[in-house]
């Protein structure tokens, strides 16, 4: 069963304040997504969202991913159930869903992502019994715990839903999107996710996660966000993008060559 561990190991590892770190992968080619997975990030996270990834390039890259030994989540596009069981059937290791403000809207993404009794995925994971190496009775056994889904929390709505949301079986974490939720709680005005009230959301969504037993995670958009999240308890960050690092990195580089740092 030569990767078994490799796409079980994010729901043996999320939780607890296990400060794990997540890439983040938005350029459409799957070898990026491959070559973050050789860093010492712990999952690396294929965005459909706001990322440039379809999903051809999406199953490329979450077999790139696993052929390094890391475990993949996808965050799928809003209301883009059906595609959560595709990417599970893929190899995924857990599917962020955002923009879910209601208990209604957790249920419907459930009812894509875990097998009966808890929802109604459909069955299909071919390539996915392929890489844990596991029989179909086992897969089937084993899919719903192996298969993280975690719901995003980034609008007024769902914070006031959060513990009817973090109360349905088969909802394993939350993620928390800060750019989003610091514009919804400024009425629209600013996007400012180090903003004292965001901050003081990413600390009650938290405890409310783990009151439910149930893992926190956030997009940390520089690595001192990251640091204090973790430090905070959170479970699992992103830290930027790969667009970001990317033109960090280039412009670190440039400084070094021409003399300014």
């Amino acid at each position: 069963m030569p990767y078994l561990s490799t796409i079980s190991a994010l729901s043996n590892r999320l939780g607890g304040g296990s400060g794990l770190l997540t890439a983040w992968v938005g350029m459409p080619d799957p070898v990026v997504a491959g070559h973050l997975a050789l860093e010492d990030f712990d999952v690396v996270t294929l965005d459909m969202q706001h990322g440039a990834n379809d999903i051809a390039l999406v199953r490329q890259g979450i077999l790139n991913v696993t052929l390094a030994g890391k475990p993949s989540l996808v965050r799928i596009p809003v209301n883009d159930f059906a595609t959560a069981s595709r990417v599970l059937d893929f190899g995924a290791a857990g599917v962020i869903a955002p923009m879910i403000n209601s208990k209604a809207d957790a249920e419907a993404f459930l009812s894509f992502m875990k097998f009966p009794p808890v929802g109604q995925r459909s069955w299909g994971p071919t390539i996915a019994v392929g890489l844990t190496g596991q029989t179909l009775d086992d897969y089937l056994a084993k899919g719903n715990a192996m298969s993280v889904a975690i719901a995003m929390i980034e609008t007024r709505e769902a914070l006031a839903a959060l513990d009817d949301i973090l109360a349905l079986d088969g909802i394993d974490a939350v993620f928390v999107g800060p750019s989003d939720l610091s514009i919804a709680l400024s009425n629209g005005s600013n996007v400012k996710p180090s903003r004292a009230d965001v901050l003081d959301a990413l600390d009650h969504v938290r405890q409310s996660a783990h009151a439910h037993k149930k893992a926190a995670c956030c997009f940390a958009p520089t690595p001192a966000m990251a640091k204090d999240l973790a430090k905070k308890g959170y479970d699992l960050m992103a830290i930027g993008t790969d667009f970001s690092q990317l033109r960090s990195g280039a412009r670190a580089q440039i400084d070094i060559a021409r003399g300014r740092s």
